[in-house]
């Protein structure tokens, strides 16, 4: 495999095809019930989840031209779903902040805000990555034994009534459901056969594909040899009812213009705006990490897609969407190589919707569940951490945080924690390599090795400490295009100390263009 083979355009969308059809209908069986999943935990209809998903998949690919990025509705947004309706009044009025809420977005990527994902450390991306890993292994166990408390894709820390994530796994091996853990098993089964094979070379069949038909035929040949096993719809993917074109468009919900310049509506577009740009700004990057590709995506381009779809989703009755990474990660896990997988997951949605909806409701959970845990290992099996503990601590520990606050809030909370730690180590490292001391006998240097401020005073304070009486001494600041008046006039202060203690300094390559006034 090369990157010329994942070219975009016409005949780079001829030539992947064959992996991106394939990837493009995991993602969709993946993206279903999520879609359902998270538009319920939102206080949303059913169907603007699906509608939501439609927009991500039909038109951000076309418009931002990211790879394998996967866009749709967030669980990481169900909070702000649930608190703007409530503070709006009604859904109607809602739809009218998401679609001002997608116009930020476009005005955001005009003025480049993308550019600041430059500054998320890579160990945190490398820590969300392996915290929805974790995450997902977490939540989908209950789901793979047939425990369907809690609403499939929730990444919510505090789970159905006093519960949290944790309890609920332990409550879950006192619910298990013989049916679906017998289904379960044989998902994970299929997966792993799948992978270890030749199976896994036929780039037109997809391993989650069979999961999902065996899991069907499984529950189906409960229903004739062992009742007592099969599994009833509460179990099962659960699609409101579309009859044709014409009944797709009488489920749609439209915007109520009669809200547009309540101060309701604003605030919650500007909410809308900002969480949605940030969460797709983390997902592009991780996703970014796990391409094989290694191609990276214009920030600016899919924030200006992400609020084009937004915008489009509010006028015809969606919630909002971003970037989503459990998507996106699926997606890289079937051997996607272009932004069509995408295009294919949304049009798989839209069809399936208006034609296939009762055989989309024989799907077991189980089987969707045994999918997910796949996904989850890949994010966050032992060499991840192996990989990243070799790399020192500086690397570890902001990695590991963001994992541990991640589990313990939600995606979005987690993520911003350890962006926070992530960029005190960033300084802190910053700090210790800006200036550096070299020592022989009583022969000193000290070397201004890049730009220096007030952060560095109290290392180059240590420094100057650790001088002793009688010592020659050169701070060369070479290196350094701008220095902060502080250090400085700390310099200043140290020359005169300097001469009482019969030490003798000499100041090189320093001029008065790299100070201050």
């Amino acid at each position: 495999m090369n990157l010329k083979s994942v070219k975009d355009g016409i005949n780079g969308i001829k030539s992947n095809l064959k992996y991106d059809l394939p990837a493009g209908l995991v993602v969709f069986l993946v993206a279903l019930p999520l879609c359902l999943g998270i538009a319920l935990a939102s206080g949303a209809p059913l169907f603007s989840g699906i509608i939501s998903g439609i927009c991500g998949g039909l038109i951000v690919p076309l418009i931002s031209k990211a790879s394998l990025s996967v866009s749709g509705p967030a669980a990481g947004l169900t909070a702000i779903v649930l608190l703007g309706i409530e503070k709006v009044g009604a859904f109607e009025g809602f739809l009218v902040a998401v679609i001002l809420g997608g116009i930020l977005q476009i005005i955001l990527g005009l003025v480049r805000a993308g550019n600041l994902s430059s500054f998320f450390p890579s160990s945190v991306i490398r820590g969300m990555l392996a915290g929805i890993g974790l995450i997902v292994i977490l939540k989908q166990w209950p789901h793979a034994v047939g425990y369907d408390v809690e609403l499939f894709g929730s990444d919510k820390f505090k789970t159905v009534e006093f519960d949290n994530t944790f309890t609920l796994l332990l409550h879950s091996f006192q619910h298990i459901e013989k049916g679906a853990i017998i289904i379960g098993l044989i998902s994970i089964t299929i997966l792993i056969v799948w992978a270890k094979t030749k199976l896994k070379n036929i780039n037109w069949l997809q391993g989650a594909l069979i999961v999902v038909i065996a899991g069907i035929l499984t529950n189906q040949g409960f229903g004739y040899f062992l009742p007592g096993l099969k599994l009833d719809q509460t179990h099962l993917v659960t699609l409101p009812s579309i009859n044709g074109f014409n009944g797709f468009i009488g489920a749609l919900d439209f915007p109520d213009w009669t809200y547009l310049l309540k101060k309701e509506v604003l605030t919650v577009a500007v909410t809308i705006a900002i969480i949605a740009s940030i969460e797709t700004l983390l997902t592009i990057k991780a996703i970014d990490k796990l391409d094989p590709f290694k191609m990276e995506t214009n920030p600016n381009r899919e924030l200006i897609a992400q609020g084009a779809a937004n915008s489009i989703a509010g006028l015809i009755g969606g919630i909002p969407l971003t970037s989503v990474i459990i998507r996106g990660a699926a997606n890289v896990s079937a051997g996607a190589r272009t932004r069509m997988s995408a295009f294919f997951h949304g049009l798989l949605l839209f069809l399936s919707v208006l034609f296939i909806t009762q055989y989309l409701n024989m799907i077991p959970l189980a089987s969707l569940a045994g999918i997910l845990l796949s996904v989850g290992y890949k994010l966050a099996c032992p060499a991840v951490f192996k990989e990243i503990y070799r790399k020192g601590l500086d690397q570890f520990l902001p990695f590991a945080m963001t994992i541990i606050a991640i589990l313990l809030t939600d995606l979005l909370i987690g993520i911003l924690i350890g962006i926070c730690i992530g960029l005190i180590f960033v300084l802190r490292t910053n700090f210790h390599t800006a200036i550096s001391m070299t020592e022989h006998n009583n022969n000193i240097l000290i070397r201004l090795n890049k730009d220096v401020s007030f952060l560095n005073k109290a290392l180059l304070q240590q420094l100057f400490d650790k001088i002793s009486t009688g010592s020659d001494v050169i701070i060369d600041c070479k290196a350094a295009k701008f220095i902060d008046h502080d250090i400085r006039e700390m310099i200043d202060d140290f020359q005169i100390r300097a001469a009482s203690e019969n030490i003798n300094v000499l100041l090189e390559n320093i001029s008065f263009r790299t100070m201050t006034n």
